[in-house]
């Protein structure tokens, strides 16, 4: 299923993916492949060859302080494809909400949902889109909605792989994640889904805590109930778009320093990594190209979703560093069997 919304407007939306053991250095043996996931080829020896010129004293050494990794999450670190895994909830939302709702019958796009019309849900657009947000993920509090979304992840199945959003992480990008912060580098996830969404679970996945999630949102108001307790409600307005040259604006605000290593994966991600290579230091940026449809997805410039044209173009052109799944990965997601 194509979904040209999922990013820009409506998306103050997300995902995502599988247990996280926190990582140890001092656990591994000192001969311990740190990337045991990765095939041996340029790419991983480009990984390898950065972080030990950004670790070691010599020219290319970068200070701890300014090791700042970013990662996109949708088809950077776990599965986007069929449909984003927060638009998977938000479908579900409204089949779960409809008998509240008799109105929803008649109205798109929740018309089309319900009837299972998915021409119907797309030819909606954007304004379809912002009304399925808006009505799955308003009108409650923070504390509500991360629980909502919790009670969705412990339930909830991919539709081909049949296993919680939760395990179809990648495998390769877990392992990275940890050996970035072995190697004294601070991780964030900067991401066009919401921020709410995915910090439900990022710290448990990722081991990235939620303070360190950048994301889309929707405008939140402090509110005092009639008990004189404080909450924070959710209301149905967009407050920012975390996509496209919204990754950068959204690193400057809330990390204050560039990054010096950028993952994504679409032309939503090209604005963060153009902004990461054009610092001052030693860079590295990265983008994953979804080319195994047999263990995962193949997909590039014509896809709906995670759409990678123009940022391939790019990376081509700068000589970015181009992970192949097919060929750079020795095992895809983190769950076995």
């Amino acid at each position: 299923m194509a979904w040209r919304l999922s990013r820009r407007q409506g998306l103050a939306m997300g995902v995502w993916t599988a247990a996280a053991v926190p990582f140890s250095a001092s656990a591994q043996p000192a001969h311990a492949d740190p990337l045991p996931s990765w095939n041996d080829g340029p790419a991983k020896r480009s990984i390898m060859t950065f972080v030990g010129r950004v670790t070691r004293e010599g020219p290319d050494f970068v200070p701890s302080a300014r090791r700042i990794a970013v990662f996109d999450n949708d088809g950077t670190l776990w599965v986007e494809q069929p449909i984003y895994a927060q638009l998977a909830f938000a479908l579900d939302r409204v089949r779960a909400l409809a008998p509240q709702h008799p109105e929803w019958r008649a109205a798109q796009p929740f018309k089309a949902i319900l009837e299972g019309d998915t021409s119907g849900f797309l030819a909606t657009g954007e304004k379809g889109a912002l009304e399925l947000i808006m009505a799955t993920h308003a009108g409650m509090t923070t504390t509500q909605f991360a629980a909502t979304v919790a009670d969705w992840l412990a339930s909830a199945r991919d539709g081909r792989f049949h296993r919680p959003y939760t395990e179809l992480t990648y495998q390769p990008m877990l392992e990275l994640l940890r050996f970035l912060r072995a190697s004294g580098f601070k991780t964030f996830i900067v991401t066009g889904g919401g921020v709410e969404f995915v910090r439900v679970f990022s710290e448990r996945v990722y081991a990235i805590p939620p303070e360190q999630v950048i994301g889309s949102s929707i405008v939140t108001r402090f509110v005092m109930e009639p008990d004189g307790k404080p909450v924070l409600e959710r209301e149905a307005r967009i407050n920012f778009i975390d996509d496209g040259p919204g990754k950068p604006v959204g690193i400057n605000q809330f990390i204050g320093r560039r990054p010096i290593l950028a993952f994504g994966n679409s032309d939503g991600d090209r604005e963060m990594l153009e902004w990461t290579s054009a610092g001052d230091a030693p860079s590295l940026v990265g983008l994953v190209h979804h080319t195994d449809a047999a263990r995962e997805w193949a997909y590039d410039r014509r896809s709906g979703v995670g759409r990678l044209d123009k940022a391939l173009n790019e990376a081509n052109r700068k000589g970015w560093l181009v992970v192949d799944m097919k060929r750079d990965w020795w095992e895809i997601f983190a769950f076995k069997g």
